[in-house]
């Protein structure tokens, strides 16, 4: 058996069995039903409230927004840490800014995003790019210089353009890294958009969540975070699985 497929047999395992221990606790009384419902009833919620379609705008609100600021922080981060790499002096600039960045909560500034731009979704985008532009500038930059300079004499050997080289040679060697950008910029773009609508925002399904919380209703707010928490996992499986074809192409080739 392959260590990738042992490792994802003991994971499932893992997860099956904190969630059964989960249900059989809540069912028992040993979880108070107040603090956390038995997971058969959080997926109950889920398909019920799917089912009825009562979420089906929170749901186009939110992830669009969320793929949205994921785009933008792939573009703006992936270029922001290609100029920063090609330029020494702003690097030693930039590099104390980014290792503290994460140490500074960023939807503390939503408030200030929503007296700037008004309600609605730009201040949570924004929101979102925020939060995600910087793992995406220092996954460049980390796949920048991880690309070997005999590649690049091999490049200037064989004449390559300067968008050849890019792309056979730079992109190729700097992809793992680039890919573990691009997750964390999904995972980040999803907090920052969700924690704005559950702090300040009217819509969204981190609005459904606060609201459901506010109105001591758990099974409707176990329901929604269910479904955010499964689409997430799937958004970065997704990732993960095109990350790990790419990379066997690249053995390959």
């Amino acid at each position: 058996m392959r260590p990738g497929r042992a490792a994802l047999i003991v994971r499932t395992a893992i997860l099956a069995s904190s969630i059964v221990l989960l249900e059989i606790a809540c069912r028992t009384g040993v979880v108070d039903s107040l603090t956390i419902i038995p997971p058969s009833d959080m997926v109950a919620s889920m398909v019920g409230q799917i089912g009825s379609g009562e979420l089906n705008a929170s749901i186009a609100t939110t992830f669009s927004t969320i793929a949205i600021a994921f785009l933008l922080a792939v573009v703006l981060g992936t270029a922001a840490g290609a100029l920063i790499h090609r330029l020494p002096r702003l690097r030693d600039v930039a590099d104390p800014l980014l290792a503290s960045y994460y140490s500074v909560p960023t939807f503390i500034f939503y408030p200030l995003l929503v007296a700037l731009l008004g309600l609605g979704k730009a201040p949570l985008v924004v929101l979102g790019v925020l939060s995600a532009v910087p793992a995406v500038v220092i996954s460049t930059l980390s796949g920048l210089d991880s690309v070997a300079p005999v590649l690049m004499k091999l490049s200037r050997v064989h004449r390559l353009s300067s968008g050849q080289t890019l792309w056979w040679i730079i992109l190729p060697a700097a992809l793992p890294h680039l890919f573990t950008g691009f997750k964390l910029a999904l995972s980040y773009a999803l907090i920052g958009v969700i924690a704005g609508e559950f702090i300040l925002s009217g819509t969204g399904l981190g609005y459904a969540i606060s609201f459901a919380y506010q109105s001591f209703d758990n099974r409707t707010m176990y329901g929604v975070m269910l479904f955010v928490l499964l689409i997430a996992v799937t958004a970065n499986g997704i990732l993960y699985v095109w990350e790990g074809r790419l990379a066997r192409r690249r053995s390959q080739g």
